[in-house]
């Protein structure tokens, strides 16, 4: 089963670095990376925001690999560490506007406008089309699902985390969990057999 795999590999490199081995310490961060942006992106929503919790909950890796209980819980540790992060960051971001003066009109100095050169983040439209449509049908019917569905959907189905901790880094019962989940694949099924 390879999410029993994925949680050893993990438990063993934390029990590593907890003991001050310096290699085990650097593959755990280059691990975790992947896994809290994936999720970072999905929680906070912008790429930016995806990035700042990413290296936040990197950071508190680092620091407190030392003082985490359970290595064998180690994926459920860190999904709260950047569900938490997200939530803090949506909080402070409150009062901000959804959206955001573009800049190619240049910026305004002292000797005039000068321009500013930003790449375009977006993939570029032959890799669009070479994605497929199916797998852009799937983004979007996950996109629509309520956003606590969608957390569950992509922590059980994507991530391959147990019922028990999906329940954990989501606050809720193992039994909502299931109920959420059950309801997020009728949904997903709906949307993409009725386009």
């Amino acid at each position: 089963m390879p999410g029993v795999d994925v949680k050893a590999e993990y438990a063993q490199l934390v029990k590593a670095a907890a003991a001050g081995n310096r290699g085990a310490m650097e593959e755990l961060l280059v691990k975790a990376q992947e896994a809290a942006y994936r999720f970072s992106l999905l929680v906070c929503g912008h790429p930016e925001d995806a990035e700042d919790v990413m290296q936040d909950a990197l950071l508190k890796t680092y620091q407190h690999v030392d003082t985490i209980a359970d290595p064998d819980a180690f994926r459920t540790w860190l999904y709260s560490t950047v569900r938490n992060a997200c939530l803090m960051k949506r909080r402070r971001r409150a009062g901000e506007p959804s959206r955001f003066v573009s800049v190619e009109r240049g910026i305004e100095t002292s000797h005039g406008p000068v321009d500013v050169a930003v790449a375009d983040p977006s993939p570029a439209i032959d890799q669009r089309l070479i994605d497929g449509w199916m797998d852009d049908r799937l983004r979007q019917a996950l996109r629509r699902l309520p956003r606590a569905y969608r957390l569950i959907v992509v922590m059980r189905e994507i991530e391959g985390l147990s019922t028990k901790e999906v329940a954990a880094v989501a606050g809720v019962s193992e039994a909502n969990v299931k109920t959420r989940l059950h309801r997020a694949r009728l949904m997903l099924r709906k949307q993409l057999e009725h386009p």
